[in-house]
């Protein structure tokens, strides 16, 4: 498969999917490790990619994304952003909202 075909498929399956240094249990950057943060503290689940473990995804997802740094973040098929905006969505508290709708859990009244 292509690798902007597969990029696309990882992005249309996984409701929420960060594309990252490492992983979330090894952040290899300080900019991949405060994304890693926000999502966990929203308490939602996502999936991930490493891009040091697949040369061909770090090498065409810019280009994809018209976006050219890590991590990238992905919601229901959509670039969110890089650290900055996902740290700033995390603070406005809209992140956590964005999260929940995205895999469909009902927030707690």
């Amino acid at each position: 498969m292509d690798v902007l075909a597969r990029i696309k498929q990882q992005v249309t399956d996984n409701p929420i999917i960060l594309y990252m240094k490492g992983s979330p249990d090894f952040p290899q950057c300080g900019f991949s490790a405060r994304a890693v943060q926000a999502l966990n503290a929203c308490g939602v689940e996502y999936a991930y990619v490493n891009i040091y473990e697949d040369e061909e995804v770090y090498r065409a997802l810019p280009k994809f994304a018209n976006w050219p740094t890590f991590p990238q973040l992905y919601v229901k098929g959509e670039l969110v952003g890089g650290c900055d905006i996902t740290l700033d969505l995390f603070q406005s508290g809209e992140l956590k909202k964005m999260l929940e709708e995205a895999v469909g859990k009902k927030q707690a009244a």
